[in-house]
C-alpha cells in the first residue's frame, strides 16, 4: 500500500486521471468540512511514493470533484459555498472558470464519460445542474425536490443521468424527453422506512444497472427494465455506506466506502445479462480494507495497469492506494 497525508484537510473524494495513470486529485475540507477552508490536492505516484504536484485552496470546504474527460490538465470541484469551480493543474492559483447558481452545498459532480464536453452538479438545495465548460450559466436545471447527495451520467448514454437523494430515491433523468426528464423515479428501500441514499454508481458493462447506497448500510443494484425490485442486495457494513464505485474492468464487483472505517469489495451477485425477472440475489463481500482510522468517505479504481487498484480517502486525512486483489478472500 501507498500512502499520502492531506495535513489539516480531511478527504472528502478523490479520482484518477483518465489520462494519466500516475496522476490523481483530491478534495478535501478543513474541520471536516463544517466550516473552513478546503483544498485541492493533485497527487502524483512515483518511484518514491505519491507527491504533491500542486495544490489549490478555496474559501470553503471542497465534498466532490471530477476529471475533465477533454483537457488533460482540468478537474472541477464541488464546494460547500453553493460554488462550482474549474481548476487547470498546468496553472497557477485561480480557478480558470467559476459558477454559482447553486443556493446550498454543491455535493457532486460527474463529467458526461460518453459526450465528455457537459458535466453535472448535484446540491442540497434540491436540483441537479448541466454545464458547459465553455458556458457561463448552467445548460439545464432538474428538479429533485430534495437534499441530493449524488449525480452521475450514464457511461453509455450522453443523454441519461442519475441522482440519489435524502428521500429515499432513485432518479433518473433523460434530457431528450420534455421537462422534468424524469424516466423513473425509484423508491430505493421499498416498503421500509425512508432512509437517505447517499451514493450510486452505473455499472460500465451492464446498461441499465445501478448500484445504490446510503444510511441503511445495505448495497441495492437495479435493472431499469424491472426497476421495482432490486437485482441484488449486498449487506456486511455497520454504518452508513458513503460511497461506491463499479470495477472498470470486471461487471460484477463493486467497491465501497463506509462510516465503519471500512473499505469492501463485493461480487453483486448479479449474472452478466440478468433483467432483475426473479428474485433477488444476494452479494458476497470478497475482502475488507482497514487500514482507515476514520470515516471512509471516497473511493476510485485506477483505469490502467494491472485490474485491481484502487484509492481511498477519509476523515482521518490520509489517501491510501491500493491492491484490491490483496484483500480478497
Amino acid at each position: 500500500m501507498f500512502s499520502f497525508r492531506t495535513q489539516g484537510y480531511n478527504g472528502y473524494n478523490l479520482k484518477y486521471s483518465p489520462f494519466h495513470d500516475s496522476r490523481l486529485a483530491v478534495a478535501g475540507s478543513a474541520n471536516f468540512g463544517l466550516v473552513g477552508n478546503g483544498r485541492l490536492y493533485v497527487l502524483g505516484l512515483t518511484a518514491n511514493g505519491i507527491v504533491a504536484e500542486k495544490t489549490f485552496d478555496t474559501q470553503d470546504g471542497l465534498f466532490d470533484l471530477a476529471w475533465s474527460e477533454v483537457h488533460e490538465n482540468q478537474v472541477v470541484v464541488a464546494s460547500g459555498d453553493g460554488s462550482i469551480k474549474l481548476f487547470d493543474v498546468a496553472l497557477n492559483d485561480f480557478p480558470i472558470q467559476s459558477w454559482h447558481e447553486h443556493k446550498r452545498e454543491v455535493f457532486s459532480v460527474h463529467w458526461n464519460l460518453v459526450d465528455k464536453t457537459t458535466f453535472a452538479s448535484s446540491s442540497w438545495d434540491g436540483t441537479v445542474k448541466i454545464w458547459s465548460p465553455e458556458r457561463p450559466a448552467s445548460l439545464t436545471t432538474l428538479p429533485t425536490n430534495s437534499c441530493t447527495y449524488s449525480t452521475a451520467f450514464s457511461p453509455h448514454s450522453p443523454t441519461l443521468l442519475s441522482a440519489v437523494s435524502s428521500d429515499s430515491h432513485l432518479r433518473v433523468f433523460d434530457t431528450r424527453l420534455p421537462a422534468p426528464h424524469t424516466v423513473h423515479q425509484i423508491a430505493v428501500n421499498g416498503a421500509a422506512p425512508p432512509a437517505e441514499v447517499l451514493t450510486h454508481d452505473w455499472n460500465k458493462y451492464r446498461p441499465g444497472v445501478i448500484a445504490t447506497a446510503g444510511v441503511d448500510k445495505v448495497i441495492r443494484t437495479f435493472d431499469l427494465r424491472n426497476p421495482h425490485t432490486p437485482l441484488s442486495i449486498l449487506s456486511g457494513h455497520n454504518y452508513a455506506v458513503r460511497r461506491i464505485a463499479y470495477s472498470p474492468h470486471l461487471p460484477d464487483t463493486i467497491l465501497s466506502a463506509s462510516y465503519d472505517m471500512t473499505c469492501r469489495v463485493w461480487n453483486d451477485g448479479n449474472a452478466a445479462g440478468g433483467t432483475g425477472g426473479g428474485d433477488t440475489a444476494l452479494g458476497q463481500c470478497l475482502g475488507v480494507m482497514d487500514r482507515h482510522s476514520e470515516f471512509v468517505v471516497g473511493v476510485d479504481w485506477c483505469m490502467f495497469g494491472a485490474e485491481g487498484w484502487a484509492g481511498s480517502v477519509g476523515w482521518d486525512e490520509m489517501l491510501w492506494v491500493w491492491d484490491v486483489r490483496g484483500v480478497m478472500r
